[in-house]
């Protein structure tokens, strides 16, 4: 089986991506760059169903998937924090510190344990995919309101709502953790 499957190829273009979005907003092409990011969830959405229709499911995939979202993620958290871009919904600094120690930590912990432990599987959890949905819908709607130039009160909500999953899922990974470590 060939490991540069179709599926892999999409992750491969969301990576490619990142830098095309990053100077989109930085330049002030936030039409475009909202509609980059779009694209980019769209590969997002499509390799793991190509991957999962075809039988094409590869050890490749399965690292790059979830690195090109966090690159994806963490670079568009940077992006919408930077000052000095004019950006009428910035999100907070202390929320993009939050989002990406949290996925440090989270990498750090795995390396760890699985190093001290010898291999273990942790499987992503309810509250770590609702916390990438509620990251991505946080950065869909500051960039939408960013492209048509006004503060919204609705960045402000989801910001506090991407800080509550943060906080939630971080202390169910803690909490998972512990429990994979002692059993």
């Amino acid at each position: 089986m060939t490991v540069l499957t179709p599926a892999n190829q999409l992750t491969l273009l969301r990576m490619l991506l990142i830098p095309a979005f990053v100077i989109l907003v930085v330049y002030g092409y936030l039409g475009w760059a909202l509609l980059v990011f779009g694209f980019a969830g769209l590969t997002d959405g499509l390799d793991g169903l190509i991957a999962r229709w075809s039988g094409q499911k590869t050890n490749l995939g399965a690292w790059l998937d979830p690195m090109a979202d966090k690159l994806l993620l963490v670079s568009t958290f940077v992006v919408l924090t930077w000052p000095g871009l004019g950006l009428a919904n910035r999100l907070p600094i202390w929320l993009t510190v939050l989002v990406i120690s949290r996925d440090v930590v989270i990498v750090l912990t795995v390396a760890v344990i699985n190093l001290a432990m010898g291999p273990r599987t942790f499987r992503p959890s309810i509250f770590g995919k609702a916390a990438t949905a509620i990251y991505i819908l946080t950065a869909v709607v500051a960039m939408l309101f960013n492209y048509l130039g006004t503060y919204s009160p609705v960045v402000d909500v989801f910001v506090y709502a991407s800080l509550l999953i943060t906080l939630v899922s971080g202390f169910h990974y803690i909490w998972h953790t512990a429990r994979a470590i002692e059993g």
